[in-house]
């Protein structure tokens, strides 16, 4: 794109592009930490997922304030209860989804993200409803992040925190990357060493300016005849979903109405004026980020116009999709930046609290201990100095059940995100 005749850097090497991801990704953590406090026993699915919106609206409006900058919500609120996998947002118009409420005791995945100037980010946190953690929950939440934790690790291009010489930097920048068999592979002992499996067909993608599912990605746990492709590498965003079971892992389409829909680059000739309609709302309002039919401004009407919509192929459909098993799943979804640096967690689950999860299985695979023992991004600064005597392992932590010291390498981790950011 140009604008005044100068071509426009959207890349991570333009600062802009940057702070534009940063700000998104604050605000889709501020409403993502205020909606897991709603999500209690008894609490309306629906009408969460309406707060959710309302507040990323509200918080949207508050940066670049007359600003010539498109803004708006990346993906809408939604609350998946229990065995639910991907993403769930009832209608108020279907009387019976709309009564869907949630239960004591199941893990209930939360997903939403906002975007500035089309540089959007996706953030998803599991939480337990209720006070009581059942030592399958925990299992299940232990499982998911380190499972997370190690696939951040993997996916940094070989070398690139590589701190020796120039000639042992050579060599380990030489090292053929984890390949995506290899990711699924190492993901599967730490999902196991918690009795649980990877959720088929977990799926990350690269990110681009107005693009959440870009020509790159990584499928966990890939079902038969579907495979990724492409990794991570310096200079990009990515989307990296973690999902795992208590089950099976093994999935299959539900019959709740799809209500999450996308807008693609496909043209097609819409015949009914009620379809015509529909669409010049969604790209008035959504361009091509997701969106629930709730947000449209007749729910009824964008019910009948998205049918011609999605037979047309200008919209995507994403079908509801739960575990064969009825077995609880558990998500995590963190946007993140490749930088010279390192990793940057731009957005993400707040971090994890082990203190409040515990469990009496540990991982015990060397190979997965000694990677998850890694940093995610080079320290800089006196500021890494001054904190290095108290720098606990994750390795450590992921080694000893009901582990007292990981959440203090989460915190360091968090300190490596901030550095890898100056450039």
């Amino acid at each position: 794109m140009t604008t005044n005749g100068e071509q426009v850097d959207y890349s991570l090497a333009n600062p802009d592009t940057l702070t534009k991801y940063k700000t998104a990704a604050q605000i889709s953590q501020k409403v993502l930490e205020t909606v897991s406090g709603w999500c209690t026993e008894g609490a309306k699915i629906v009408e969460i997922c309406t707060k959710g919106d309302k507040l990323l609206d509200d918080e949207i409006a508050k940066v670049y304030k007359g600003k010539a900058v498109t803004k708006g919500i990346s993906h809408p609120c939604t609350v998946s209860p229990s065995s639910f996998v991907t993403p769930y947002t009832p209608l108020l118009s279907d009387s019976e989804e709309a009564e869907s409420k949630l239960k004591a005791g199941e893990a209930v995945k939360i997903q939403l993200g906002a975007q500035i100037d089309g540089f959007g980010t996706i953030v998803c946190d599991t939480v337990i409803v209720g006070e009581e953690m059942s030592e399958m929950n925990a299992d299940l939440l232990l499982a998911t992040h380190y499972a997370n934790e190690l696939m951040l690790r993997m996916i940094l291009p070989p070398g690139l925190l590589n701190a020796g010489t120039d000639e042992e930097k050579k060599k380990a920048q030489s090292q053929k990357p984890y390949s995506q068999s290899k990711i699924t592979q190492l993901l599967e002992k730490v999902v196991k060493s918690y009795g649980c499996n990877l959720v088929e067909n977990t799926t990350c993608w690269s990110f681009d300016r107005n693009e959440i599912e870009g020509k790159k990605k990584i499928i966990l746990a890939p079902g038969e005849g579907v495979k990724g492709e492409g990794l991570p590498e310096i200079g990009e965003v990515w989307g990296m979903e973690m999902g795992v079971s208590n089950g099976t892992g093994k999935v299959k389409t539900l019959s709740n109405r799809p209500t999450l829909h996308r807008r693609t680059n496909t043209t097609y000739g819409l015949k009914r004026p009620s379809s015509r309609a529909t669409l010049s709302e969604l790209k008035k309002k959504f361009g091509t980020f997701p969106f629930s039919l709730r947000q449209l401004d007749d729910e009824g009407a964008g019910k009948v116009g998205i049918v011609e919509c999605v037979r047309g192929g200008v919209v995507r459909q994403y079908e509801v999709v739960g575990s064969t098993d009825s077995m609880p799943v558990s998500r995590l979804f963190t946007t993140v930046a490749i930088t010279k640096n390192g990793l940057t967690k731009l957005g993400g689950p707040p971090a994890f609290d082990l203190e409040k999860v515990k469990s009496e299985k540990k991982i015990t695979d060397e190979e997965v201990l000694k990677i998850l023992e890694l940093p995610l991004a080079k320290p800089t600064g006196d500021k890494k100095k001054s904190k290095k005597k108290k720098k606990k392992s994750t390795k450590k932590a992921a080694a000893a059940p009901a582990a007292k010291k990981g959440e203090e390498d989460d915190d360091d981790d968090d300190d490596d995100d901030d550095d890898s950011d100056e450039e």
